[in-house]
């Protein structure tokens, strides 16, 4: 072998190991760098999930909880004056509602389930309006409102991330929970998710809706927190039942509302608030079992 032959094979050595070696450090840094991005996106996401709730300051707790604040305004309309007495009637009877405290149970405390952040677009969601349409205050209590995907969970949430100029495609719920438990976080709680047009909710103290957009008819959306449940594969059809939802979903939805001061005769479902006729989720629910997790999950504080 000749001088110069060796000279390029020692070369061409050298280089390979030099390219190995640059390798290994970029992939060190690179799993370094996948790590800490790891860390900050679980400490971003802690920062206003339920499942860390009990390493949460008062603040946070207080957001999670809090359905109705808003800092928005809007700009009154002209309406008749029977659709003005009505709202104040409506409010009228509101100023009365009782407030609710409630405590979580050592069996809240030993169920944690997984748990996913998928955001809605912006345009799927908006603020919660101190005023309606005609620049009436509105403090509305919160209420819960159950629905159903109809789908699986992956095509509700990707509809939900494809942003809709149009106003009667914009839709979204807060939360949403899989077949197998898993909690998915799709707009913050403070936010007027997008879940339930045309609605009343018809409670103890009579009719509430209020009517923020005059596009629009009146809703719920202003003062509710919507929480689905994936449909199983049985049911994506429009019958009117199907085989009903998973153990762990019961468990899932039971302990994500005992977070909230949401008292149960406030909790009800898209059927129930519906206005359209359309709508008649969450097929199958079984309320009894739903209730008794509830109640194993949270006290009231006398």
């Amino acid at each position: 072998m000749s001088f110069s032959i060796w000279i390029k094979r020692l070369l061409l050595i050298s280089l390979m190991l030099i390219t190995t070696v640059i390798i290994l450090i970029s992939g060190r840094v690179q799993l370094q760098s996948n790590k800490q991005i790891a860390s900050d996106l679980s400490s971003e996401s802690a920062a206003w999930s339920p499942s860390h709730l009990p390493q949460q300051t008062a603040q946070q707790k207080e957001k999670l909880q809090s359905f109705s604040k808003s800092s928005v305004k809007t700009t009154p309309s002209p309406k008749p004056k029977a659709q003005l007495e009505s709202t104040n009637n409506q409010q009228s009877k509101l100023k009365n509602l009782p407030q609710y405290s409630f405590q979580i149970t050592q069996a809240f405390k030993e169920y944690r389930p997984r748990y996913e952040i998928a955001l809605a677009h912006p345009n799927n969601y908006g603020e919660r309006h101190s005023t309606d349409i005609n620049g009436i205050s509105v403090n509305n209590q919160a209420i819960i409102v159950l629905h159903e995907t109809g789908g699986s969970a992956s095509s509700a949430i990707n509809t939900f991330q494809v942003p809709h100029e149009d106003d009667d495609r914009q839709v979204s719920y807060h939360t949403l929970v899989k077949l197998d438990g898993t909690v998915v976080y799709i707009v913050s709680p403070e936010k007027r998710a997008f879940g339930a047009a045309n609605s009343v909710f018809d409670g103890p103290n009579g009719s509430e809706t209020v009517q923020t957009n005059s596009n629009l008819p009146p809703s719920v959306n202003n003062f509710a927190y919507h929480v689905s449940l994936e449909t199983p594969p049985e049911g994506h059809n429009e019958q009117p039942t199907h085989v009903g939802y998973t153990d762990a979903q019961y468990y899932s939805l039971a302990w994500l509302i005992a977070q909230s001061s949401v008292p149960d005769e406030r909790i009800t479902t898209h059927k129930a608030v519906d206005r359209s006729g359309q709508k008649n989720d969450p097929r199958s629910f079984d309320f009894n079992k739903f209730f008794s997790l509830l109640h194993s999950f949270r006290q009231p504080i006398s």
